[in-house]
């Protein structure tokens, strides 16, 4: 079974918080005017993260926006959304998002990218999560890079 891969938004695929100077792209396929930032996302990712042999799941507050708005920017298909109960804030600095994500794992390997994993999350996963996982902190002020890609595909074994 192909391991999850949980694809955050804000600082993962859309960079923020570095000065104006970020590039400018644009999507034959989609419209630019969708988001104002959406041009801010490098649509050459799309393609990157449907090579990762990875079931790709949304794991973002944009919920179900991400495939209105961001899938057909990347060319990617409609993703599953991962839901977020309401369920109260762990403590010691895990991330909200992390027991839910462990949880729709139920045991699966999983990847995830986002811009907000700390220590407390990984020390977290490896107690509660029986799985292979590896919890991947992206530079919000780039987002993901070949660097990133890298690391996932060095993970997935396809170095």
């Amino acid at each position: 079974m192909r391991p999850l891969l949980f694809l955050d938004v804000d600082g993962t695929l859309l960079p923020y918080g570095a000065p104006d100077s970020y590039p400018v792209y644009e999507s034959g396929g989609a419209d630019p005017h969708a988001h104002p930032l959406l041009t801010r996302i490098d649509p050459g990712l799309g393609h990157r993260l449907r090579d990762l042999d990875c079931v790709l799941v949304w794991a973002s507050t944009w919920l179900d926006d991400a495939n209105d708005v961001i899938a057909p920017w990347l060319g990617l298909p409609p993703l599953p959304v991962l839901d977020w109960p309401d369920q109260p804030r762990p403590s010691g600095g895990v991330h909200w998002k992390t027991r839910p994500l462990v949880e729709h794992a139920a045991g699966r390997a999983f990847v995830w990218l986002d811009d907000e994993i700390g220590a407390a999350d990984h020390a977290w996963v490896g107690a509660h999560h029986p799985g292979p996982a590896l919890l991947h902190r992206v530079d919000h002020r780039r987002a993901l890079t070949e660097a990133d890609f890298g690391v996932v595909r060095e993970w997935l074994g396809g170095g």
